[in-house]
């Protein structure tokens, strides 16, 4: 398939075992996911001081949001068995390393999200590289999305 052409046996073998499945109509319209992942990312902003833990968790959550629409843009979605880690593979497989970052956010917002002792914490410092990590894969995603046409 043309559309991924870079990548293009990962995601057909991500298709075939189920990690990934096809959408179309407004389901495949990235760019409402894009606009989200802004949101998200202001949001984190607005709360990196005073509670810099959910600050990380909704930068990774705007990092997802903008790797989703990527994906949504060609027709594709993470199923439940394929998750976030579906998305990480599928984004890297395709477009490199400008996506790195969103497995260092995904695993450690695992971390936080299940810890091994309950005082798990983020300091300010890390939601804010958190935050730039998120708004460098937005943008890097903005750059893409007019490229992959709608499906």
């Amino acid at each position: 398939m043309s559309r991924w052409s870079r990548g293009e046996a990962d995601i057909e073998q991500m298709l075939a075992s189920g990690e990934l499945q096809r959408v179309t109509g407004a389901a495949a319209d990235g760019s409402l996911w894009l606009a989200r992942a802004a949101s998200t990312l202001a949001d984190a902003q607005g709360i990196a001081v005073s509670g810099p833990n959910s600050a990380y968790t909704l930068a990774y959550d705007a990092a997802r949001f903008a790797c989703a629409g990527l994906l949504a843009q060609q027709g594709l979605r993470a199923t439940t068995s394929g998750g976030h880690y579906a998305i990480q593979r599928a984004v890297l497989q395709q477009f490199g390393s400008a996506f790195d970052p969103f497995g260092i956010m995904r695993r450690r917002r695992n971390v936080l999200e299940y810890p091994e002792l309950p005082d798990e914490t983020v300091e300010q410092q890390e939601a804010d590289e958190a935050i730039t990590r998120g708004r460098a894969i937005l943008e890097a995603a903005s750059k893409l999305l007019d490229h992959l046409g709608l499906f």
